[in-house]
């Protein structure tokens, strides 16, 4: 359902107190306005420095400036979001924003007791999530795109903006007489969330112009369906053991082997398998016939090998025996 700012709003009930995390850009400023509007004294703001860009400096000084004149605590952190080979600049700045919220408020604010953040991602974010996994080949945990609530490390997350357009926010903002930064990287169509942005949701706009609530649904549909795919991987996974037998994953149909596989590597490693290095381990187990068949099959920072009767996953290579 498309909503405006004020229905949004009125919709989010969090557990106070509330933390927002506040970029400095339109989006979290708009909520972090709203949310003081709406709980005077009961929020707080988190701002992270991720130090890439000139601009970064710019991003403080707003934020700061913001809360000073909300009367809203702030807390900056100023974090290290260099991408290692192997990872994109967006998961490494992602990794390093979730592990200060995760730090934050047991360092800061313990008599506060937070235990909410709110994020500022609005239906736009939410579509083009969803276009994004689809132009991968994603499945359906990309297709699902971004949950209105979930938990890590003992902290509730809300996005209380899913259904609200940006155009809306930023419209918002301006009959509020309310300014932001405008993150100069938002322009440069080399990266491709800026490219669809620019191009591919003004043209579905013109085609469309209820995508954002169809997508939304599509994405709650494939939510719903990875639900109950994770179910099933966890009771699959209780039958095979960890690490999972051999004998037992082979007695499983090609799908179940797959999705009870993907769940062991991302819960028990916290890796994720490409379509690629899946369906070869698909078939490498299949040709585990005999107590001599050797398995060895790079996967994410480590390796998948065959121990006795069981698979499992080191994150060093092992040491292959000279002959």
């Amino acid at each position: 359902m498309r909503q405006t700012l004020p229905e949004a709003m009125a919709a989010f009930h969090p557990g106070l107190p509330l933390a927002v995390a506040l970029s400095g850009g339109a989006d979290s400023t708009a909520l972090l306005l709203a949310c003081a509007e709406q709980w005077p004294g009961q929020v707080r703001a988190i701002h992270i420095h991720h130090g890439l860009q000139a601009a970064a400096d710019d991003f403080e000084r707003h934020c700061v400036t913001l809360c000073a004149r909300l009367n809203v605590p702030l807390v900056v952190r100023r974090v290290n979001a260099r991408h290692a080979g192997g990872e994109s600049p967006e998961d490494a700045a992602r990794k390093a924003r979730y592990e200060a919220f995760g730090a934050i408020p047991s360092e800061e604010w313990s008599d506060d007791a937070i235990e909410n953040i709110a994020i500022a991602q609005h239906a736009d974010d939410q579509v083009e999530t969803i276009l994004l996994a689809l132009s991968r080949g994603g499945g359906l945990p990309g297709l699902a795109a971004m949950p209105a609530r979930w938990q890590r490390g003992g902290l509730t997350y809300h996005r209380p903006l899913l259904g609200v357009p940006g155009p809306a926010i930023r419209a918002w903002l301006r009959a509020h007489g309310a300014s932001w930064v405008e993150d100069p990287s938002n322009a440069d169509e080399g990266f491709t969330r800026n490219r669809m942005r620019a191009r591919v949701l003004p043209a579905l706009e013109a085609a469309f112009p209820q995508f954002r609530a169809t997508f939304a649904r599509s994405a709650s549909h494939a939510a719903e369906a990875q639900s109950l795919l994770e179910e099933l991987a966890v009771r699959d996974l209780a039958a095979l053991g960890q690490p999972p037998v051999i004998a037992r994953l082979r007695a499983l149909s090609g799908p179940r082997q797959a999705n009870v596989l993907r769940h062991w590597l991302r819960r028990v490693h916290s890796t994720t398998p490409s379509a690629a290095q899946l369906a070869e381990l698909l078939r490498q187990i299949a040709a585990c016939t005999t107590r001599g068949h050797r398995l060895r099959l790079k996967v994410g920072a480590g390796y998948i090998v065959r121990s006795g009767e069981v698979i499992d996953w080191q994150r060093e290579a092992p040491r292959i025996p000279e002959r």
